[in-house]
């Protein structure tokens, strides 16, 4: 159930809203403490009953406020014939790898050509999954073999991209614990690596983040922020029982937006975010 139906569910009938219940419901929501706070002082300021109907229209008001009302847009295809280099990142466990495939299926689709780089080295099954994705999508691959070292496969996948004019060049780095200080180094290694051939790569810096973690996707994006300067998130595993408030809450706090979503196992169930269809369907 999205955040919107539980509320009316659990408060329309009642004749007083007990606060804290309110607050543990936005909280559970994974709305977080300050936003929470906002809204419930905001409704409390209002000196009246309040309705479910009340409590929904201030937390769409909020959130649709936070979001923007603009869908953000698609990573560019540069017109100096240089690949568009995406660099993809995020804890084990997120669908990293997977949605690294859904996001070359979907610039594919819309007619660009597109090289995949298998960059995660430290899991071999990494790289064997990535390679399935790349034969069932008919999207080239650079790889090479375990525990090699990452930033020369993305050295070497750039130099083709550049050498063969692809369009977008798609880099999925190993899933990493964001506490690990080593790690977080490596991707800036990956950074410098890329600028060599192309000073402004990469061009864009995902981060997957799973909506079903909760906050702790905000303690995630702090640290990868820290590290890669972060363009954009990729909230994967909406269809389940992800409520997507982690999205709301690191634009929020961070200002970093939300730029694709996952809803499904299939390539095709991968989009570009939406504001307006997020706050109406998934919350």
């Amino acid at each position: 159930m999205g955040l919107f139906k539980s509320i009316i569910s659990r408060f329309t009938s009642r004749t007083e809203i007990d606060w804290e219940d309110l607050e543990a419901t936005l909280i559970g929501g994974d709305l977080g403490i300050p936003l929470t706070t906002k809204i419930v002082d905001q409704l409390r300021a209002q000196g009246r009953k309040i309705s479910g109907d009340d409590i929904v229209e201030a937390c769409h008001k909020e959130i649709t406020a936070i979001l923007g009302e603009e869908t953000p847009p698609l990573p560019q295809k540069r017109d100096d014939g240089m690949p568009t280099v995406i660099l993809v990142a995020g804890v084990n466990g997120t669908g990293k790898t997977t949605s690294t495939a859904k996001l070359a299926y979907l610039l594919k689709k819309q007619g660009n050509s597109v090289l995949l780089a298998a960059a995660d080295t430290f899991r071999a099954a990494a790289i064997e999954q990535l390679e399935v994705w790349s034969q069932r999508l008919d999207i080239p691959l650079i790889k090479t073999q375990y525990q090699a070292d990452p930033s020369a496969v993305c050295f070497d996948a750039h130099r083709s991209a550049i050498q063969n004019k692809v369009d977008f060049l798609i880099c999925d780095t190993a899933g990493r614990l964001h506490t690990r200080d080593n790690l977080m180094a490596e991707l800036q290694k990956i950074q410098r690596t890329l600028k060599k051939q192309d000073e402004s790569a990469p061009h864009e810096r995902l981060l997957v983040v799973d909506a079903t973690t909760g906050s702790n996707a905000l303690s995630q994006a702090k640290e990868f922020q820290k590290a890669l300067d972060l363009t954009g998130l990729i909230v994967t595993k909406l269809d389940g029982s992800g409520k997507g408030g982690s999205a709301v809450v690191i634009k929020d706090q961070l200002g970093i937006p939300t730029r694709f979503i996952g809803t499904g196992e299939s390539e095709t169930h991968f989009n570009a975010f939406s504001p307006q269809s997020f706050v109406e369907n998934i919350l």
